[in-house]
């Protein structure tokens, strides 16, 4: 049975795409669950948007604290109080007793979530190799996509068996059972888990240091970022666009009923699980073929951006469900391209910071998360129809493909106080400027 066990890399990639998969389950369940507490609870519309919304405020802020405090202090701590805090959210959400209990409900569980995906990062630059990196991020992501899809059937499925609150405390009970599992198999140092090997030690990265953090040290990593951060923007932009008002354009655009609007839906969704894996896979095969870091990073950013954008265009001219359809299809794919190549880039940049780098270029770009769903609202409000939302996109992914080029992936962030040798870091500067 030994021989049958996972390598504990593998254990390990494993316990993340699980913590991806619940989270994204976890942040959109209340979506499917409002049509029964709605009523019951007497909540108005207005109500009901702001309890959704609250999640991303302190999502947002934490998504900079986080980073910090999983370098600071290991993934391993910083994930187990993660969990803790977001079990603790979904079950207090499924006890809501009105409007207050469950925005404050909400606003635990975007405290608890905001760290998640810069500490598992951080996890990630200790536990991935270097040309894994793309592969392993878009795997990840992948599940969380994955999580987004099921999550309406999975608590519909609950709903239909026991009530809405009861979705919330077997949610919430999920949660801390990944909790118990990730404490069980996870090591801060790879040297340290019981199951590793010789072999897989050997292709490691070397381990990780805690550096010292001199006055201004922050500043200068998130100005080192600026450029990530905003490419990362551009690509939420385009997400957030697809994840809060996919159901209601084809509503309205095409006058489906909502049953097929959430199919139409569903197969844009799962184009972008696929995205996710190509661009991951993509991105390794580049840097283990060539060794360019900006070729496989910032080259394939701009193509997969500006592909995107290209898909957009017969949405724009051909009004029709089906090819609406098919070319969104096409467009979340390629924008989940990019994530792979774009949650490597910390690690390759900032490796001994990678949880603060990621947090920095994760907490500037989920800032779309809150103003493309606002601003598409606007414009269909006042507009005949969606044409100008997705030209708009088409712009934003311009701007994405221009600042790309300014990432520059193979120059790592020169202050810190050990600096870690990797065939990057170890080239004379004007080797890897033409890199």
């Amino acid at each position: 049975m030994k021989g049958l066990q996972p390598k504990a890399t593998t254990t390990v990639l494993l316990m993340l795409c699980l913590m991806y998969f619940i989270t994204y389950v976890d942040r959109v369940n209340i979506s499917t669950a409002a049509g029964q507490f709605k009523a019951e609870l007497g909540l108005s519309n207005t109500q009901l948007g702001l309890i959704f919304s609250a999640f991303a405020y302190p999502y947002v802020i934490f998504q900079f604290i986080g980073g910090w405090v999983s370098d600071r202090f290991g993934a391993r701590r910083t994930l187990i109080a993660c969990a803790a805090i977001w079990a603790v959210a979904t079950t207090l959400t499924g006890l809501a007793g009105g409007f207050y209990a469950l925005v404050a409900a909400r606003l635990l569980l975007g405290l608890g979530e905001g760290a998640t995906f810069p500490a598992s990062t951080s996890a990630m630059a200790s536990w991935i190799t270097r040309d894994k990196r793309g592969m392993a991020q878009g795997i990840t992501h992948s599940s969380a996509r994955l999580g987004n899809a099921i999550a309406p059937m999975l608590v519909l499925a609950l709903m239909s068996a026991f009530d809405w609150r009861a979705s919330f405390y077997l949610l919430g009970a999920l949660s801390f059972g990944w909790l118990v599992l990730w404490l069980i198999t996870y090591t801060e140092r790879p040297a340290d888990h019981a199951r590793i090997t010789s072999a897989e030690l050997a292709v490691l990265p070397p381990p990780r240091v805690h550096p010292d953090s001199p006055r201004g040290t922050w500043l200068r990593l998130f100005r080192r970022m600026l450029p990530v951060s905003i490419v990362y923007f551009c690509y939420n932009w385009i997400l957030w666009l697809m994840l809060d008002w996919m159901p209601l354009y084809f509503m309205h655009s095409f006058h489906l009923n909502i049953r097929k609007a959430v199919i139409f839906t569903s197969g844009v969704f799962v184009a972008g699980v696929v995205g996710d894996l190509v661009g991951g896979m993509v991105s390794d095969r580049l840097v283990r073929r060539t060794g360019n870091l900006r070729l496989a990073r910032s080259n394939l950013v701009a193509v997969c951006m500006a592909l995107t954008g290209l898909s957009l265009i017969p949405v724009v001219l051909l009004h029709d469900p089906v090819y609406s359809l098919i070319f969104l299809g096409a467009a979340m794919f390629f924008n989940e391209m990019n994530v792979g190549p774009m949650w490597a880039i910390p690690m390759d940049i900032a490796y001994d910071r990678s949880g603060t780098a990621s947090g920095i270029m994760s907490g500037t770009g989920f800032t779309a998360a809150i103003v493309s769903p606002v601003v598409a609202g606007y414009v269909a409000d006042h507009a005949v129809n969606w044409n100008i939302t997705f030209m708009l996109s088409i712009g934003v992914m311009a701007i994405g493909i221009l600042v790309s080029f300014l990432m520059k992936p193979n120059r790592a962030f020169e202050n810190v106080s050990r600096r870690v040798e990797t065939p990057e870091t170890s080239l004379p500067q004007r080797a890897r400027d033409a890199a």
